[in-house]
């Protein structure tokens, strides 16, 4: 395939803060390419230089190789709130609706707006986040454009939004460029995984899993180099103590030589080994947990939960599931006595401690610092925030780093039972290993809503299913098991349709 993009020895720096540093690498017409690297390395301002929205330290270069539309999703949708989203999505497309007739894009806009099961002529400020980013995608998708650069196109996204999207670009012929935490999502559209590692690029082709075992190779190649430079080291440390300092041309290489093998010698790769040994653990819970016993509630006419009737268990992992809007939400806060139901009631057991992980609720004291944020060194090194990174103040921090702390700040509590809301959305794969880790080994309960397919198989034994109109379906398995019920059901009733339908009666033929 032809090359549409050269990148050659590009850096960027903020302050004394090094991202990258003499970095290349190329993109060849259909190449899908995941951006991998630990939050705060760099990731979104290596997409924004791409895209022209940022630009790279002095020397170095980006060019494309031939013309080409380049369409660009950024975290942050900015919108007018009292535009309609079909106004709002037209307005957006304006520069790729150049040689193509209004009325054909508009059907093209209104067709993603559909299947995206949003309202052309509802007001962009009566959106959840959701379904903004949902019009964001439209946008993007409508534009057909040859090179889509996308940083996390599945935050806030519910699954059946995800799935659209991977089926989208799985058969579309763009070339893609994105970040992403979303292992499966990778997996289905991605054939390349290009990592961002101690300001360095490497490059992986095929799958997650193929990335993971190349990773390792490396990183072990690496230290058993290093080892052997190290041993080098201590020969020519012996040799300067032992050499007069000769001013002989030899020598000054020699110690040339010695400062570049000394600078070697001295790197480690730090590597976060998970390990939970020494975390606080869960304090005691109680034979009750939570107890809903007919539980409704009501915005105005919109019913969100109807006679809804369940017993929390110890030990218990419930993941909640459903589309945007249909109260998975709001039933996290009527659990944590945030709202009080419409009709019934919930018991709490006396002995719970909630830890509740609000996608709403980051608020920081910007002149703390990462340690004076949460006084746990051990629990911020297991979850990579290194010991250089502790007196950093909070206002410093990338978004996925922001999301990380206040993730432990719930953490740190010691809470029996923790309920979370989206905590995947902003961390980076690194930092999702290392959660799924600490929740596997979490004596508590769990209660997640997620969009994260891999995360939820992981971690819940079985799923709330949010239908929409208040009904709740209590299934036993995790989604990967969901999603193959719901094909099953599918197929049956397309069989059941198949045989209903009235079968062509052959007419006779005449005789001959």
């Amino acid at each position: 395939m032809p090359s549409y993009l050269q990148i050659e020895n590009i850096s960027k720096s903020y302050g004394t803060k090094v991202l990258f540093s003499h970095i290349g690498f190329h993109v060849n017409e259909g190449d899908k390419i995941a951006l991998i690297a630990p939050n705060g390395t760099g990731k979104t301002t290596l997409m924004r230089i791409l895209a022209g929205k940022d630009k790279s330290d002095s020397g170095g270069s980006v060019k494309f190789l031939k013309a080409i539309r380049i369409a660009f999703l950024e975290q942050d949708y900015a919108f007018d709130p009292a535009a309609t989203v079909l106004a709002q999505a037209l307005a957006d497309s304006a520069p790729y609706m150049e040689g193509i007739d209004p009325f054909e894009y508009e059907l093209r806009v209104r067709k993603f707006l559909s299947s995206f099961h949003l309202d052309p002529e509802q007001r962009m400020g009566a959106l959840s986040g959701g379904e903004v980013k949902r019009v964001a995608l439209t946008v993007m998708l409508a534009s057909e454009a040859d090179f889509l650069i996308m940083d996390e196109p599945t935050n806030h996204l519910d699954l059946d939004a995800v799935e659209f999207l991977e089926s989208t670009l799985k058969r579309s012929r763009c070339t893609l460029f994105m970040v992403t935490h979303d292992r499966y999502f990778l997996d289905r559209v991605c054939n390349t995984v290009m990592e961002l590692d101690h300001g360095s690029i490497y490059i992986y082709k095929g799958d997650y899993a193929n990335f993971l075992e190349k990773r390792t190779e490396r990183i072990e190649n690496w230290n058993a180099q290093t080892d052997r430079v190290r041993n080098l080291f201590r020969r020519e440390l012996e040799w300067i103590h032992a050499t007069p300092c000769a001013r002989t041309g030899k020598a000054k290489y020699r110690k040339q030589a010695f400062r570049e093998i000394r600078e070697r010698a001295s790197q480690t790769w730090r590597e976060t080994q998970v390990s939970m040994e020494g975390v606080a653990p869960a304090a005691r819970l109680g034979s009750k947990i939570i107890d809903c016993h007919d539980v409704s509630f009501r915005y105005g006419d919109r019913c969100l939960l109807s006679h809804f009737t369940y017993n929390f268990q110890r030990g218990e992992r419930v993941g909640i599931v459903g589309a945007n809007g249909v109260g998975k939400t709001t039933f996290l806060r009527l659990l944590t006595g945030a709202l009080a139901p419409t009709e019934g009631f919930i018991e709490r057991g006396e002995s719970l401690r909630i830890g509740w992980y609000d996608q709403s609720g980051m608020a920081f004291d910007e002149d703390q610092t990462v340690l004076e944020t949460v006084n746990d060194s051990q629990l911020l090194g297991q979850f990579l925030f290194p010991y250089e990174m502790l007196n950093t103040p909070v206002s410093r921090l990338s978004g996925g780093e922001r999301r990380r702390l206040y993730l432990l700040t719930v953490l740190v509590r010691q809470p029996n039972l923790l309920i979370l809301d989206e905590p995947t959305n902003d961390l980076d794969i690194m930092t999702l290993n290392v959660l799924e880790e600490y929740l596997l080994a979490f004596k508590g309960s769990l209660v997640i809503v997620s969009h994260d397919r891999h995360f939820l198989d992981r971690l819940a034994d079985h799923l709330l299913v949010f239908c929409g109109e208040g009904r709740v379906k209590d299934f036993i398995g995790g989604y990967t098991e969901y999603h193959s019920y719901l094909e099953d059901v599918e197929a049956e009733r397309r069989r059941a349709a198949e045989a209903a339908r009235p079968k062509a009666v052959e007419r006779p033929r005449p005789a001959e």
